[in-house]
């Protein structure tokens, strides 16, 4: 929506009446077409091939919570990106790792950070974290349409609730269907492998070193069994997109930090190539 220049330079009515706190609430009211999914797919014939993004991994510990992504975007059988992003901060407190259709996935990312930036501009105080899931939710239920159609977006959302002291990871289902994990999660093509590895190697009294360790593990053997999801690529020096939440706030690991694990993993799966066992009791 552009502001009127011809008369007397005010931007328009739209931007100066009082309403929701919510900017997606602004856009369906003025200017519904911004949405993601209420914009109109072309009319096209057979199956179309479109970036898809896969796995996403999140753990908790005493003192937060860590979420991760590996770095593949897949078109069909073909590896379309070698080193995608798919982990970003939401705001402070919170990130959100996308899995689905890519180009789909980052803009509702974009969208979600504009929405939380939006509320706490006009209300003076950040969203509660349990606010910011639901939030989350009702991006994804509008995205339905699109997902229908075979371009879902079905993020991991993880934070740091300051009301409650700990770290929450929340799940989500195509229709925006919404489920706190406890523990652990994961999401997209490799996440049936990873929540097995997570499943037998988490522990409650994890360490922050240890959590990160765990979440780069769990790819590892979700990119040993699904053809979709990359594993740490020690030449070309790309290596999963590791952050970490806590009361101090979100925090992205760099890449020296990151190339130190992933290398100790990698030297310890020369001796045992399907990772560390878990206890028989």
């Amino acid at each position: 929506m552009e502001a009127n220049t011809r008369s007397t330079g005010r931007l328009p009515a739209a931007f100066l009446t009082p309403g929701s706190s919510s900017f997606m609430d602004f856009l369906a009211s003025h200017s519904p077409g911004l949405l993601p999914g209420n914009r109109p797919l072309p009319a096209v014939k057979g199956a179309i091939e479109i970036p898809h993004g896969t796995t996403i991994v999140g753990a908790s510990f005493p003192g937060g919570v860590v979420l991760a992504g590996d770095r593949r975007a897949t078109m069909g059988n073909v590896i379309a990106q070698r080193d995608i992003e798919k982990v970003f901060p939401a705001d402070e407190y919170s990130a959100v790792g996308i899995a689905g259709t890519a180009g789909l996935a980052v803009e509702m990312v974009k969208l979600f950070q504009l929405e939380l930036e939006h509320f706490e501009k006009v209300e003076g105080v950040q969203l509660s974290l349990e606010g910011k899931a639901n939030r989350l939710s009702t991006m994804i239920r509008g995205n339905l349409g699109m997902a229908m159609q075979g371009l879902a977006v079905v993020p991991l959302f993880a934070g740091w609730d300051v009301d409650r002291q700990k770290g929450r990871i929340f799940s989500y289902d195509v229709t925006g269907g919404r489920s706190e994990e406890h523990g652990f999660a994961a999401t997209g093509s490799g996440s049936v492998f990873a929540r097995g590895s997570l499943k037998k190697l988490f522990r409650e009294d994890l360490t922050e070193s240890q959590a990160l360790t765990l979440v780069v593990q769990a790819l590892y053997d979700a990119a040993d069994d699904d053809s979709a999801t990359g594993g740490p690529d020690l030449a070309r020096r790309i290596y999963p997109i590791v952050t970490v939440i806590t009361e101090e706030g979100f925090r992205k690991l760099t890449e020296a930090e990151c190339s130190e694990i992933v290398r100790a993993i990698h030297e310890r799966r020369l001796q045992e190539p399907d990772g560390p066992r878990a206890a028989l009791l």
